[in-house]
């Protein structure tokens, strides 16, 4: 089966401009293939560069060399417009923070996703609610913008939001942190959904419990840490 998240010999370094140029290598020789309806848990100490990983899936970071393919794409030379197209169509994140724009309905915020994509309003907006049922977000809510809601509530929002569209691949950055019982139950049966429908995933979860459910392998992320390995 063709892999639809494959990375080969991946690195990643920074360079500190205020510290004289120095060049730190944080990620060297990173290889690791997603198969449609695999979900793959990185794993590693503090600082081992699981974050960053994800950061250069996702193309928020341009890696230093290597390919990185999300459904046939290469990230690591593809243009800008490609890139917004792949995180438009095929490629979701849902990071620990809520980033949208003040002001924005919360229902909205959540459909944004699919009007992206051509869904009609009227079907994105039920799409969501949906979602935000299902999340337990109250309905007085919907109305107004999450900038106002608590962290938990936050989370719940982005979790609708990077679930809303269909995406064949998907990244979670510990999607069930601080959510209660009931709460994490809901989005640990949506993560088993979208691997049902196929989707490749690639997530950090620090829930022992959560990782064991959902997850079907893990990679040490710290043998790739060139810091580590020496």
């Amino acid at each position: 089966m063709t892999p639809m998240i494959d990375l080969t010999d991946v690195s990643k370094t920074f360079t500190l401009h205020n510290q004289g140029g120095a060049v730190i290598e944080v990620l060297s020789g990173v290889t690791l293939a997603v198969a449609p309806g695999e979900c793959v848990a990185l794993t590693g100490a503090s600082g081992a560069g699981k974050s960053t990983l994800m950061r250069v899936i996702y193309g928020n970071y341009r890696a230093r060399s290597g390919i990185i393919r999300v459904g046939g794409t290469d990230l690591v030379r593809a243009e800008p417009r490609e890139i917004i197209r792949l995180r438009r169509e095929v490629l979701g994140y849902v990071s620990q923070f809520l980033r949208v724009v003040p002001r924005v309905p919360t229902q909205d915020v959540v459909a944004e996703p699919l009007r992206a994509v051509g869904v009609a309003e009227a079907e994105a907006g039920e799409r969501a609610a949906a979602l935000l049922e299902r999340l337990n977000i109250p309905r007085p809510l919907w109305s107004l913008s999450p900038t106002t809601f608590s962290g938990g509530e936050q989370q719940r929002v982005n979790i609708a939001r990077g679930f809303a569209h269909p995406y064949p691949a998907l990244l979670l950055d510990e999607p069930t942190a601080s959510l209660d019982a009931a709460n994490r139950d809901v989005v640990l049966s949506l993560i088993e959904e979208a691997k049902a429908r196929g989707a490749a995933i690639v997530g950090i979860f620090h829930d022992e419990a959560a990782r064991a459910r959902v997850c079907d392998r893990e990679i040490d992320v710290g043998r790739f840490t060139p810091a580590r390995a020496a």
